[in-house]
């Protein structure tokens, strides 16, 4: 093979799973999960905290409308708060692993993705006594050896089936809860963030704000918002 050849070859092999949140099928071949379909509900998550505001904020809505939901957490913002880690658990949600550094997959080696996760996990273990079980890349983006990396840990790869896009400036309540619910269905996985740490500024206030309307809209359609399931509830680390 040619040398200029083989580079591409490399270069797509690394990057193809990068496709995964806009190429069903290639999530699909990669064996990454965007739906959960023995869900008698959908599953809501949260991506980018903990926060201060925006996740008090979400915890205060789903006490009100009796919803549960999962939070992928960022390790760096949990060592910062490590309470409100704990306080999620506490009110009946499921805490997993986002990132300890908000960086893309791409961009990191398979050596330096392991140390920047097994930081993350120690940290969200630690605050919320919680074991991880899931997890979900920054970005959404997946590459190659990151994917065998997060396998090999025992940790399944998840991503999402509708999304809000809350994290653009351009996002607005209302936006968010039409995409979001644009034909939603039972086993969909919602992703909304409850941080603008990685994101538009103030972008939580304007999901916060759009939570109750998307919630209401759910019930009406008789799909409760669930915990996220593997194999039954998450494990406490003791």
């Amino acid at each position: 093979m040619l040398p200029a050849a083989g580079l591409a070859a490399g270069a797509l092999w690394h990057a193809g799973p990068a496709l995964a949140p806009v190429v069903p099928v290639v999530g699909r071949g990669l064996g990454v999960v965007r739906r959960q379909d023995d869900l008698d509900g959908v599953a809501l998550t949260f991506d980018d905290g903990p926060h201060p505001q925006g996740t008090v904020s979400v915890l205060e809505i789903l006490r009100e409308h009796a919803a549960q939901a999962t939070f992928f957490l960022a390790g760096e913002q949990v060592e910062r708060r490590p309470s409100l880690a704990a306080e999620i658990v506490a009110a009946g949600h499921r805490v997993e692993l986002h990132c300890h550094r908000h960086r893309n997959q791409l961009r990191l080696t398979p050596r330096m993705l392991l140390e920047d996760a097994e930081r993350g996990r120690a940290a969200i273990e630690e605050a919320s006594g919680q074991a991880i079980a899931d997890y979900r890349p920054p970005y959404g983006i997946f590459s190659a050896s990151g994917l065998r990396a997060v396998r090999s840990r025992g940790w399944r790869p998840l991503l999402w089936s509708k999304w809000g896009r809350d994290w653009d400036r351009r996002a607005t309540p209302a936006s968010i809860g039409d995409r979001i619910t644009a034909g939603v269905s039972a086993g969909d996985v919602l992703l909304l963030h409850d941080a603008d740490y990685y994101s538009a500024p103030g972008c939580w206030a304007r999901t916060a704000a759009a939570l109750p309307a998307i919630l209401e809209l759910l019930e009406a359609r008789g799909l409760k918002s669930r915990l996220l399931r593997r194999g039954g509830a998450a494990t406490t680390v003791h």
